[in-house]
């Protein structure tokens, strides 16, 4: 039985021994030194000055947008796509061009700042505060002299008192 349980290190180190043959641990013949396939490229190779990392995303002028929406509207069918084809654009552009000519985006007076709104200087702010209880202080003072008019209708209805709308400046 022991003839039939083999010895695994026995068995690796002549295997080794046949891949190794004479020449070391090369399989291959022994010959003139051969040079690689592809040639190493040198450690301080410039990048591809045609391929840049990061495309850069197409900005737009609010002219040339509506340039293009005016041209668009005046376009047949056909020719919106000839149009598109021509400036490099898609037609998912039109629509979101289209969307803000809608919302007013791109007329002459809008701005559309990106990022945070600045901060108001504190004599800004101290105003802006003030006007603000005003108004809610008015806006209450309203509220109480319209319920006070309305209870004044009812008596005078109650009473028969005629109540000329003209003469109070109502509209209703």
């Amino acid at each position: 039985m022991k003839s039939e349980v083999f010895d695994i290190k026995r068995i690796n180190q002549s295997t080794v021994g046949l891949l190794k043959g004479p020449g070391g641990e090369r399989s291959e013949p022994q010959g003139p030194e051969r040079s690689p396939t592809v040639a190493p490229l040198p450690p301080t190779s410039p990048p591809d000055p045609e391929v840049p990392a990061h495309p850069k995303r197409k900005q737009h002028s609010k002219a040339f947008k509506l340039r293009i929406l005016k041209e668009a509207d005046a376009a047949n069918l056909g020719d919106i796509g000839a149009l598109l084809r021509r400036e490099g654009l898609y037609s998912s552009n039109l629509t979101a061009w289209r969307r803000q000519r809608a919302e007013g985006k791109l007329s002459p007076l809008s701005t559309n700042k990106r990022g945070p709104v600045p901060k108001m200087d504190e004599p800004t702010r101290r105003e802006v505060s003030n006007l603000e209880k005003e108004n809610s202080r008015l806006s209450r003072r309203l509220k109480r002299a319209e319920q006070i008019i309305e209870v004044q209708k009812k008596i005078s209805e109650l009473l028969g008192i005629p109540t000329n709308p003209q003469l109070n400046g109502e509209d209703d």
